[in-house]
């Protein structure tokens, strides 16, 4: 579904409650358009490359505006659909890797450059026409302190039977940010960290990304976010997220050797070819971490925190056979079978519970598995918390792909939100994240 993804305001006042004052960001200015001045440049479906690149005189791509755009310029991208044909070279082999939007050039702290919407108006990447037979990426991201912002981005195909996957957006620079974007229908993840530190993918949406023809088997590889990021590479955040019919998971943090964090973000409806109930992929929420269901040294702490997952096929919080223990703070999962599986590895191999778990809740459908070996305390499993559906004030399904707010925050819903007189208020224990009354509520949502 393509929806508009309006202006960003800082998240970080608006959502103080979910978020918690954790990693540093500083928000970016009021998404509104500088008057026409120097290092301020606009793209449009009907632009032309060789005119000025004015509001009146817009260039026709993003490739061109890279070649003049300098650390601190904002291109300017009109709304409308940008159809995608061809990479920028030819595939050298079937299983080689093109790009079909290439950003390498660079911005500096406090100087990046951004390529956002133009107020008000959608641009839509599609590449669903591109023919290239090997793996494509929509957008490839090698370059730092770049800013993307209100794109849509859709279509990226998979031409062969060779490869795992496609991607809509592959990062590999550091200091980047991804807000507001609105990533679908990608035959592989949707935006993907490969590489590169202080990443920061806010306000986005990955949905309804499948992958037909993947090596591996259909559907087996197409997750909404994915972060598989090596060593010497922290800071990699992903902050009011979400991810929805996706045939593999949500979020996968599979081989990162980089601790990353996931907060404030939403993950359902994984594992399913999108639109059926027809089986697909793994199907969990929210991945968060594993080697390959194998024990390597260096494995790192990844934080989950004041998220949700509900409806997925398989696990909504999954360790995945992760060799140190993660943190999953003040989360809520529902109806996901199970809700909290710790499934970890010991340093000899063997299957092991791993994580430290506070103020979770698990409602709806198989608690927990895998648990022996855990730092568990303050979850409603824990605390025999009684649950049911008047515990909160909606517990529907559907709904959660609404609107984002107009500074794209996410929706104020009342879904799996304790009433104000739930048995989840003021039940758990201090974990670093705001809270307002005695103690923390247990979940993802703390009741004013």
């Amino acid at each position: 579904m393509a929806r508009a993804l309006l202006s960003s305001a800082v998240i970080v006042s608006v959502l103080a409650v979910v978020t918690g004052p954790t990693t540093a960001y500083s928000a970016p200015a009021p998404h509104k358009p500088h008057p026409a001045a120097a290092g301020v440049y606009y793209v449009a479906p009907d632009g032309n490359d060789s005119a000025a690149g004015t509001k009146d005189s817009p260039w026709a791509s993003i490739a061109h505006a890279q070649t003049v755009a300098e650390p601190g310029n904002t291109v300017y991208v009109r709304g409308g659909t940008y159809d995608y044909t061809h990479a920028t070279t030819t595939c050298t082999s079937r299983t080689a890797r093109v790009d079909a939007v290439t950003l390498d050039k660079s911005g500096t702290a406090g100087s990046p450059i951004r390529y956002w919407a133009y107020p008000g108006e959608v641009p839509v990447l599609d590449f669903t026409g591109m023919t290239d037979d090997c793996r494509i990426k929509g957008v490839d991201v090698t370059g730092s302190w770049i800013h993307l912002k209100g794109l849509e981005i859709t279509g990226v195909p998979q031409n062969n039977t060779l490869n795992h996957e496609s991607w809509g957006v592959w990062n590999s620079g550091s200091d980047n940010t991804y807000e507001q974007l609105d990533i679908h229908h990608i035959m592989g993840p949707g935006l993907f960290i490969q590489g590169g530190g202080g990443n920061l993918v806010l306000d986005t949406d990955s949905h309804d990304n499948y992958d037909p023809n993947s090596s591996s088997g259909a559907g087996t590889n197409a997750d909404g976010f994915g972060a598989h990021i090596p060593a010497n590479n922290p800071g990699n955040v992903f902050r009011a997220c979400r991810a929805w019919n996706n045939s593999d998971d949500g979020f996968d943090l599979i081989n990162a050797l980089s601790s990353v964090t996931i907060e404030s973000s939403w993950a359902w409806s994984s594992g399913y070819v999108p639109g059926t109930a027809t089986r697909s992929g793994d199907g969990n929420g929210f991945k968060a971490g594993g080697y390959g269901g194998t024990y390597v040294t260096g494995g790192v702490k990844h934080t989950v925190r004041r998220s949700v997952a509900f409806g997925n096929r398989a696990a909504g919080f999954y360790a995945n056979h992760h060799t140190v223990a993660n943190d999953f703070f003040n989360n809520t999962s529902f109806a996901n079978h199970p809700d909290f599986n710790m499934l970890g590895v010991s340093p000899t191999g063997e299957a092991t519970g791993l994580g430290n778990l506070r103020n979770n809740v698990a409602y709806g459908g198989t608690p927990t598995s895998n648990m022996t070996g855990t730092d568990a305390d303050h979850n409603t499993w824990d605390l025999g918390t009684p649950l049911s559906d008047g515990q909160f004030q909606s517990v529907a399904a559907t709904g959660w792909d609404a609107p984002r707010r107009p500074d794209g925050s996410l929706p104020d819903l009342p879904y799996l939100r304790p009433t104000t007189q739930s048995d989840l208020i003021d039940q758990g224990t201090p974990v670093g994240l705001p809270y307002k009354g005695r103690a923390p509520d247990l979940g993802a949502f703390e009741v004013s």
